[in-house]
């Protein structure tokens, strides 16, 4: 009895993990379409007001964006067909954060109408440059011990985070 009432929980635990997954893949691209559409009018805005430049560095902000979700839209498809998740897509989600922000962020000094003493925060884009850098290690740790762990199997391919359900 308490066997089939587990294998019951279960199941209903497996089948919403599986609406809340188709829940999120939906959520993602309707965020991508909305970016998408906020990047063709910040270009179409940037050549109606003849500022393509700083038009240009605004829209770059938007695409660092899409690239999140592009990231996030491919680990949801990794997962959905294998249960495999790799931990390595939130680094990389992290380090394009990181980046959007050393490009945006000048872009918005700019504009501010502020003096650049006043604007411009020196510890704010060490702290930045710095995150970054670990970000950048740690990318570089994961990645080289999924491919130490590949050569050891013979298999070529890397050891992700397996979920409990193929343990």
């Amino acid at each position: 009895m308490k066997a089939m009432f587990e294998e019951r929980l279960l199941g209903a635990l497996r089948a919403f993990n599986h609406i809340l997954h188709a829940f999120l893949a939906v959520a993602l691209v309707l965020a991508s379409v909305m970016v998408l559409w906020e990047f063709s009018m910040a270009v179409v805005h940037a050549v109606d007001m003849h500022n393509l430049a700083h038009g240009f560095l605004q829209s770059l902000g938007t695409l660092f964006i899409v690239w999140t979700l592009s990231s996030l839209i491919s680990a949801e498809i990794n997962y959905v067909q294998s249960g495999v998740f790799h931990v390595v897509v939130f680094i990389e989600v992290a380090m394009i954060t990181l980046l959007r922000q050393l490009i945006a962020e000048p872009v918005t000094v700019a504009t501010a109408g502020q003096s650049l003493e006043q604007a411009f925060n020196p510890w704010h884009y060490g702290l930045l440059l710095a995150s970054l850098l670990v970000m950048g290690i740690l990318h570089k740790l994961v990645t080289s011990s999924d491919k130490k762990g590949s050569d050891q199997d013979g298999s070529g391919s890397s050891k992700p985070l397996q979920t409990q359900q193929e343990q």
